[in-house]
């Protein structure tokens, strides 16, 4: 009998060794080692998701992934097929990236990319809602020991996925599924209508609202929207996640009444010390900052803001494209001056990507912010890179520049072109002289390419309009002691065109009527006022003007938007004027 079972045994070890090693078998006759036996699939679909394509296992025994060959013309169409499923909604942003130019490798395998993305879905990598600390969609920590409600949104999402373009053949994009549910690191669905766990009273029925939503819903009430309205477009939104019932209705009316609360009786002082509250401010916004230096005896106050929104605007816009400066605002106004760096979106608008509050122009401190920030860009996309960057100072250092973008450095002549038309008008009465002044001051500024000397070109101005006492007086005491150094930094640097300067100084004015408002005087001293002012209203205005650019969700929005370009207003000027 004990033989017997020792035999049993013997056989069921055997039988299960051979069912393991035919098992491997089977798999590694699936698996597929070169991408040249990888089909190209192009399905029908205007949009199309992941259950649309048939994946592959590709690898070794070893390590393999599923992947899938697709055009990349319709790599947009599989992240919006994705984006769009019915059992988890989501959007999926870009996490990491690199890039290479073509001719870059001498040797290359199959598989090598041109350009590589690692798409995560938007409710994670990160997971806010672990240890109960203080959510990004409450502004308020909760009164419980217990593990905190689930937050609006960053649930620790494992949902990516990566996009490779391959080098050999640029015109096929690799799609690489790393983890293809919408899971924590627990293996639980941690958003969307499956979500059945949801952890905290009532949680289950909260809408779910992503940080697009979120940050739709913030900026109009930043923007003074009527409430009505922001109502209505946040139930647009949270309906594509979970339907549309009286219930969420109804919490999504609260939520809204809420956050408006909040947000109206918010403060930039979080400290009476305005010092100590630019401290505590940095603390609560790491991801904001992406260089800061306290005041010492011996460093001057440095502040570089970015958000994730203006660093994917400026990876986006700024990759192979220009940056253009708005430096010294404020400097006469502001405890500190503020320099704002800026893209050119497809309308050629000057969009905000970062801003620097210091006093400091010296080259050291210059170099360490603009490394810093170039730093942030290319961790998440390492073949980023500047076409030229545009200065409007002619103070300003060139070298850190040069040496941190390694790009052409371009001069634009919006800043003298303003102060001085300002001036005319403001100091000259007579629209003939106003006129003649500033041509006047164009020949002075194109002497300098015409071998004409510029010192007798001011002579003869300043005696030509002798009678205009105004004018001239602020014309000696403010532009004829730096005029050379101007006048040099232009003939030197390449000229910037006009669409660029006109997009940078309609910039400038957004700002100046932003800040400068009569209610806000008594508080130009205080930094966090002006980082406060940033951060929420100016940065709301450019986030709602471009998703309605691009989403056709507010029409009155997008088409004031398109109007405000110099470019769209010369359009519009009559061949006969």
């Amino acid at each position: 009998m004990k033989q017997l079972v020792v035999v049993n045994v013997w056989l069921d070890q055997e039988f299960y060794q051979l069912a393991d090693t035919l098992i491997a078998v089977l798999q590694h006759m699936d698996i597929i080692e070169s991408i040249v036996n990888i089909p190209v699939q192009n399905p029908s679909e205007e949009e199309f998701s992941s259950a649309d394509l048939n994946w592959t296992k590709f690898g070794s025994a070893e390590r393999h992934d599923d992947v899938a060959l697709i055009p990349y013309a319709r790599v947009d169409a599989f992240i919006i097929g994705e984006c769009s499923k019915i059992e988890c909604p989501t959007r999926f942003h870009i996490e990491r990236g690199r890039k290479r130019s073509k001719g870059s490798l001498k040797e290359y395998k199959n598989d090598e990319y041109l350009e590589y993305r690692l798409y995560w879905c938007s409710f994670g990598p990160e997971n806010y809602g672990e240890g109960g600390g203080i959510l990004p969609s409450r502004r308020y920590r909760l009164n419980t020991r217990n593990r905190a409600a689930r937050p609006q949104s960053m649930r620790g999402c494992t949902c990516h996925f990566v996009v490779k373009r391959l080098y050999a053949r640029p015109s096929l994009a690799l799609l690489i599924y790393n983890d293809r549910r919408h899971v924590n690191k627990s293996g639980f669905v941690c958003h969307g209508p499956l979500d059945r766990d949801a952890i905290g009273p009532g949680a289950k029925k909260i809408p779910y609202i992503c940080s697009e939503i979120q940050q739709q819903t913030m900026s109009m009430i930043y923007l003074g929207i009527p409430e009505e309205n922001v109502l209505e477009k946040h139930i647009e939104g949270i309906q594509r996640y979970c339907g549309s019932n009286a219930k969420v209705n109804s919490l999504a009316s609260q939520y809204v009444q809420k956050l408006g609360m909040i947000i109206k009786r918010s403060t930039h002082e979080l400290d009476l010390d305005d010092q100590a509250s630019i401290r505590m401010w940095v603390e609560r916004n790491k991801k904001s900052i992406f260089f800061y230096q306290d005041t010492s005896e011996t460093k001057p106050f440095i502040l570089g803001i970015q958000t994730e929104w203006q660093l994917q605007q400026m990876i986006r816009f700024g990759h192979r494209s220009l940056i253009a400066t708005d430096s010294t605002f404020g400097i006469k106004r502001l405890k500190y001056p503020l320099c704002t760096l800026l893209v050119f979106d497809s309308r050629q608008h000057a969009l905000p990507v970062a801003w620097i509050i210091t006093r400091s122009i010296a080259k050291p401190d210059v170099s360490n912010w603009m490394k810093a920030l170039l730093g942030r860009v290319i961790a998440v996309d390492p073949g980023w890179k500047v076409n030229g960057f545009l200065v409007d100072d002619a103070a300003a250092e060139i070298d850190p520049i040069r040496e941190t973008f390694s790009c052409p450095v371009l001069f634009s002549l919006w800043r003298v072109r303003r102060s001085w038309l300002r001036n005319i008008v403001k100091k000259c009465c007579n629209i003939e002289v106003q006129r003649e002044i500033f041509k006047r001051l164009g020949e002075v500024v194109y002497s300098i390419w015409g071998g004409v000397n510029y010192v007798v070109a001011l002579e003869e101005l300043t005696q030509d309009f002798v009678d205009q006492t105004a004018f001239v007086q602020y014309f000696k005491a403010t532009w004829v002691p730096k005029i050379e150094m101007w006048l040099t930094t232009m003939k030197t640097l390449p000229l910037a065109s006009q669409e660029a300067s006109g997009a940078i100084e309609a910039y400038h004015v957004k700002l100046k009527v932003k800040l400068y408002d009569d209610s806000h005087l008594g508080a130009l001293q205080r930094v966090d006022w002006l980082v406060h002012k940033l951060t929420t209203e100016l940065h709301s205005s450019y986030w709602l003007d471009r998703y309605a650019d691009e989403s056709d969700s507010f029409q009155n929005v997008k088409d004031e938007y398109i109007a405000s370009t110099s470019w769209h207003r010369a359009l519009h000027i009559p061949d006969t004027a």
